[in-house]
């Protein structure tokens, strides 16, 4: 875990693309929204490996979200019943996939699954146009004030934090 929010720390401070981090993030947001553990969840997760984005900004995104995701489960849900119930034109499209041979062990029929997959699809593009104006803000404001803290210079004094250091620099 912690070899991760090293990972993450380098890219945001490193010269790692941001949109490839700000990539990394939409990535997480839309696998963190969906629950886990379904054929949905596990082909999108594959997928995202064909693609290029930073991995340790998509594993802290999708990390933070599922501790989160009991705080908008019900939100998430309403979403899902709303797609699956209330746009009509969608309705012959989910019928004929509820009737195909392997599509029903998805769990697209899943409020939670499909309110999941909506909610990634519709946050994706602000997730990632929020990082891209972000990360500029935080490398050239935010992280040389960080750096220079009193703090910062007080946690690196202790050898754990040291190693980790070394670590990072490796």
């Amino acid at each position: 875990m912690i070899k991760g929010i090293a990972k993450l720390l380098l890219a945001l401070n490193g010269n790692v693309k941001k949109s490839q981090i700000a990539a990394g993030f939409a990535w997480g947001t839309l696998l963190g929204l969906i629950p886990a553990g379904n054929i949905f969840w596990i082909v999108i997760f594959f997928i995202s490996f064909f693609f290029t984005h930073n991995h340790a900004s998509k594993i802290s995104a999708l990390a933070f979200l599922k501790i989160l995701s009991p705080l908008f489960a019900f939100q998430i849900d309403a979403l899902g019943w709303f797609v699956l119930t209330g746009i009509e034109p969608l309705q012959p499209l989910f019928t004929t996939m509820y009737n195909m041979p392997f599509v029903p062990f998805t769990g697209f029929n899943n409020t939670l699954v499909m309110g999941g997959i909506a909610a990634g699809i519709i946050l994706w593009i602000p997730v990632y146009v929020l990082l891209m104006a972000f990360i500029p803000l935080y490398r050239n404001r935010i992280a040389p004030k960080i750096r220079q803290s009193k703090i910062v210079k007080a946690i690196g004094k202790f050898p754990l934090l040291s190693m980790i250091d070394k670590a990072m620099k490796r």
